[in-house]
């Protein structure tokens, strides 16, 4: 083994050739000096086996903390090092992190990222030692003496024996080594300081290192994250250009203007989300607004209407583009400059049509969910498109006038020809179109323009009669059935309206092949149908339509060249004394639908009085939960994180509980559906993050961190990360205090905007947990592409451990410990209820984890007088 600079060059000592006399003073001085020589070279071989260990160490994968706590152990293996610490100064700042510590009698740990001013540290012994850039030993009260540092016990005890180096990097100190001793039986030599020196310019080797590296990487994934970025922007720039061909090619056309249109509408949808669209045009004398072409999951039908105050009316007053959410929407109302027409969008976003020089028109796209919310620069798209557009539109327009004027040309030649001769003939024929209108207008009334089928009047009335009927005559019984066909969203969006709509023709044909004559078969707007079902002798009858309908749907259909299928649920509402209003029975049919729909589709339910009474306990929990949030009756309960070895206390999960005063206590199961679906889901969520900030406080007394379950909603929501982090300010709770638990399903949708706000949190000291893993898809790339710090291994899995298994559950957990530990994340196994789980977890390597086996969630007070806290001591 090669020597190092410091170690001396030892060799070993020749005996005498020969002892001359007795002299046995010469001979005990030989034998000594030997000795010492040995000891030399045993301390010499230590220090290189101590500096091989430090050089492989800072080379390794491990990460930096688990590298810091090898070099303590590296150090403790050469001299007494159980208080020990490792100091990086920065000589432009004036900042000092303490990046290591490790101290048996001083309880407060630094944080590794928190920097120390110097006005903050002037009195501080490690900063004066920094300054003095020299080694110092001897006891703490000594030392401060010699480098002229009063005094102060808020920096920690004083020790028996102090021994710090600086770490000095070509003349410039960039940080110091410390050791110290409490024990007066246990001090430190000048071959200690000779020793700790060396070693320390070794670790301030092995820490630039492993720092330049990291900046490597960092530097690394900027650059994939920019080239990411360009290969975005080209294929955004593609799509714009094969849009903006489209558009030149849709011009040139001799189609319909509703299919130029619809053309435009699909080619907006391949840049940005156009799910809810429209086209608005001013009438040539500017007084009424058209709507020429909308689609739209809210409103169905958009209707000309005058002028007003519209969002619309605002995009062509202002000439300009309107990119406007909810909040701004209200306040451009407040002022007075708009009004709200239809249903109020979560994002809206319009840009004018210039036709001759003038805004003549709007293209308008919104959003009425969060999922989707436009931004700057799908709005210098649209605008861009917009233009394109109208010079298409003008176009088409002047082939269109065009064609009108060569028509209403022929036609006033015709007319003049024959007008004396046909004048009574005109006559009649005008009585006879009249008459052929009313008739028209009276079914179209009646009747929905697409299928052709009654609509939901028509129903309403026929089901008057009916009702009618029944009340004069209780054995005329009758029944109604309501459809949803299942997945037509799908079919609508995958293949478009026009396929959608000549699915629902086909669709319209089968369920009325399924019928007698007397019974009529309606189509209510969308996808929704329903059958009224005359003179009926049980429900039995009404099941045997049911089902011949389901087994007609659920043959393919074959539309435009593709075999597309669908499936109904059906819900079945039989008439009975309890009924006034048609309307009734149609809503209990309504609801049965959704009972069949909920258990699983493609399947009938009858209405009855289980359905009735769940509606109506559906109702009462739904304006439970809106009186609860007023009242502030949730709050968080907490499960324990321990060390699985001795039982020891690591932090808490915050859980959800409902204290109704009717009913008691309530986990999450028993009302967050209805809560997500009432959208009462984020504020509930709001209260228990604020309670669980408030607590924090004091559960963490001993170092303990408690960790939230946040909701997908609540990453994607702009600015969840700043009100997250004004919270805890708010409560003065500490970042590293607080953890995030979220899902996969979480990671799942816009994943990008996800990892930002993650990244945000963790920069600012809150770390981030992968809940139930091993449930879902367990991809790697969440792993490695989002900034987690650990994962929980789900419950399933640890309830599944056995005694000497070793495939199964077993062979899985070992396999996301082995992962998790390759990418140094943290490990928490869920669900632990006897002692043979936390044995088996253990044996596996797991060392922390919860479960009912150590404490069942319990409120904030039980928490503290549990583990003996006390009230008000600092978070």
């Amino acid at each position: 083994m090669p020597q190092t600079p410091l170690a001396p060059n030892f060799a070993p000592t020749a005996l005498p050739a020969a002892t001359r006399g007795d002299d046995t003073a010469a001979l005990a001085a030989e034998v000594q000096r030997l000795r010492v020589d040995v000891e030399r070279l045993g301390r010499a071989e230590r220090l290189q086996r101590a500096l091989f260990a430090i050089s492989d160490l800072a080379s390794s994968d491990e990460d930096t903390a688990t590298v810091l706590r090898g070099l303590h152990e590296i150090v403790g293996r050469l001299m007494y090092a159980e208080n020990f610490y490792i100091v990086r100064y920065s000589p432009e700042t004036e900042a000092m992190r303490f990046i290591y510590f490790a101290d048996s009698l001083d309880p407060v740990c630094p944080d590794p990222e928190e920097e120390f001013t110097a006005e903050k540290m002037a009195n501080s012994l490690t900063l004066a030692l920094i300054r003095h850039g020299k080694p110092m030993l001897g006891p703490s009260c000594d030392v401060r003496a010699q480098l002229d540092v009063p005094r102060d016990d808020a920096l920690g005890p004083e020790s028996e024996d102090w021994l710090g180096v600086p770490m000095v990097d070509d003349g410039v100190v960039r940080g110091a080594v410390v050791v110290q001793s409490y024990d007066p039986d246990s001090r430190y030599t000048e071959d200690d300081r000779a020793l700790l020196g060396y070693v320390a310019q070794h670790i301030l080797t092995a820490l630039a290192r492993r720092e330049a590296q990291e900046e490597l990487e960092r530097r690394v994934e900027q650059r994939t994250r920019e080239l990411r970025e360009q290969v975005t922007e080209r294929e955004r720039s593609e799509r714009l250009q094969a849009a903006l061909f489209r558009i030149a090619e849709q011009a040139g056309r001799r189609d319909s203007i509703e299919v130029f249109y619809a053309e435009v509408h699909g080619i907006v949808s391949d840049l940005l989300d156009a799910r809810n669209f429209f086209i608005a045009l001013l009438t040539d004398d500017r007084q009424e607004l058209d709507f020429p072409y909308s689609v739209d999951e809210r409103d169905q039908k958009r209707p000309r209407r005058r002028v007003a105050r519209g969002l619309t009316e605002y995009v062509l007053t202002t000439g300009a583009p309107l990119l406007a959410d909810r909040e701004q929407v209200r306040a451009l109302v407040a002022r007075g400059e708009v009004m709200s027409f239809g249903t109020p969008s979560v994002c809206w976003l319009g840009v004018p049509l210039h036709l001759d020089g003038k805004a003549a028109g709007v293209i308008a796209v919104q959003s009425y969910t969060p999922d989707y919310l436009y931004t700057r620069r799908d709005q210098e798209l649209l605008s861009f498109v917009s233009f394109h557009i109208a010079q298409a539109l003008d176009r088409r327009r002047a082939n269109e006038s065009l064609r009108l004027a060569y028509a209403e040309l022929e036609q006033r030649v015709a007319s003049r020809t024959s007008e004396l001769a046909d004048a009574n003939r005109e006559l009649l024929d005008q009585i006879s179109v009249r008459e052929r209108m009313e008739l028209k207008l009276k079914h179209e009334a009646l009747h929905d323009t697409l299928t052709g089928l009654p609509n939901r009047s028509h129903l309403l009335g026929r089901m008057g009669q009916a009702l009618s009927r029944y009340r004069a005559d209780p054995r005329q019984l009758f029944a109604v059935l309501f459809l949803d066909l299942d997945r037509f969203k799908v079919v609508n969006d995958s293949v478009g309206h026009l396929v959608g709509d000549e699915l629902l023709k086909e669709a319209a044909r089968r369920i009325g092949g399924c019928v007698r004559d007397p019974d009529m078969v309606a189509r209510l707007g969308g996808d929704e149908f329903a059958i009224v079902l005359d003179f009926i002798h049980t429900a039995d009858d009404a099941v045997a339509v049911a089902e011949r309908v389901i087994v007609a749907l659920a043959e393919p259909m074959r539309i435009a060249g593709k075999e597309l299928y669908t499936s109904a649920s059906i819900g079945i509402a039989l008439v009975d004394g309890r009924y006034r209003r048609p309307e009734e029975l149609l809503r209990d049919a309504d609801v049965a639908m959704y009972r069949a729909k909920a258990t699983g589709r493609q399947r009938y339910a009858i209405f009855d009085e289980h359905l009735h009474e769940a509606a109506l306990k559906l109702l009462e929990l739904e304006g439970d939960l809106r009186r609860a949030l007023a009242r502030q009756e949730f709050e968080p309960y907490y499960q324990p994180i321990v060390n699985l070895a001795d039982g020891g206390l690591v932090g808490f999960e915050a859980l959800m509980r409902w204290h109704h005063p009717a009913r008691g206590l309530s986990s999450p199961g028993d009302f967050i559906a209805i809560a997500e679906e009432t959208g009462s889901l984020e504020h509930m969520d709001w209260q228990i993050y604020d309670l669980v900030c408030r607590d924090t406080k004091r559960l963490s007394t001993r170092n303990a961190y408690t960790t939230l379950n946040v909701s997908p909603r609540h990453l994607r929501a702009p600015g969840f990360d700043q009100r997250l982090l004004e919270l805890m300010s708010r409560h003065g709770v500490k970042p590293g205090r607080l953890r995030l638990e979220v899902t996969e399903g979480a990671l799942l949708e816009q994943p990008e905007e996800v990892n930002a706000c993650l990244g945000r949190l963790r920069e600012a000291g809150v770390l981030t947990l992968l809940d139930d893993f091993g449930t879902g898809y367990s991809s790697l790339s969440y792993l490695h592409r989002f900034p987690l710090h650990g994962l929980k291994i789900d419950r399933s899995f640890v309830a599944e451990l056995r005694s000497g298994e070793s495939g199964g559950s077993t062979a899985i957990v070992r396999a996301i410990r082995l992962l998790a530990d390759s990418l140094g994340l943290e490990v928490i196994a869920e669900g632990i209820e006897t002692e043979q789980q936390r044995y088996q977890l253990r044996l596996l390597g797991l060392s922390l984890g919860q479960g009912y086996f150590f404490a069942q969630p319990a409120s904030a007070g039980d928490i503290l007088a549990q583990y003996g806290m006390a009230e008000g001591a600092p978070g």
